[in-house]
């Protein structure tokens, strides 16, 4: 899952959703620099992350790319159910899109000083291009995914991966709705029985 789906569920605690933004950026045991409020989101991260690309749903999402992208299929993948989690936000949370997203800003700009400097580069242009809300559209995840494709040292043809979106968008869809009340539960489950490491 990208960025918005961890937000998402992080729920209303700021620092789990601080943590889930920063967790790529902090290796190994690194997260113990960190107040356990905050460690415990990035935690969370590594748990989301895992579930998600070992679950047989999402291995069918990826397989469908394999061919073309290859190990980039995980990235794409993460992208896509983002899109769908954004396209259908009203059916998973009360709050505008918009206004979710423009409060996620806010708390992550409040944390600056704990923030990685990748994160803290990362910030102004995540907020001054809607990231999160842009994600609502196919044009957006081109965007996004052209961007990400900019950025990677290796050649990964991610900036032509909305095509497959569109191409096979109800197959993406359904295996999308299918998982994410399953990550749903087994992430709240993880908060339920979460002990500082």
């Amino acid at each position: 899952m990208n960025f918005l789906a961890h937000f998402y569920l992080s729920g209303q605690d700021e620092n789990l959703l601080i943590g889930n933004f920063i967790a790529d950026g902090v290796k190994g045991s690194r997260y113990n620099d960190y107040p356990n409020e905050i460690r415990k989101g990035i935690l969370m991260h590594r748990f989301i992350d895992h579930y998600t690309d070992t679950h047989a749903l999402v291995m069918t999402s990826k397989q469908r790319l394999w061919n073309d992208y290859r190990h980039f299929a995980p990235v794409i993948i993460d992208v896509f159910y983002d899109h769908f989690l954004a396209a259908n936000w009203n059916q998973y949370h009360s709050e505008e899109l918009i206004d979710f997203a423009q409060s996620v800003y806010v708390v992550l700009e409040n944390a600056e000083e704990v923030l990685p400097l990748k994160y803290k580069n990362m910030l102004p242009y995540m907020k001054r291009y809607d990231w999160l809300h842009t994600y609502a559209h196919v044009d957006g995840i081109h965007e996004v995914l052209t961007g990400m494709s900019r950025r990677t040292t290796h050649v990964s043809g991610m900036e032509k991966a909305s095509k497959a979106l569109t191409e096979h968008y109800n197959d993406f869809q359904s295996e999308f709705e299918a998982f994410f009340p399953q990550l749903q539960e087994s992430s709240a489950a993880f908060l339920r029985n979460y002990a500082n490491p």
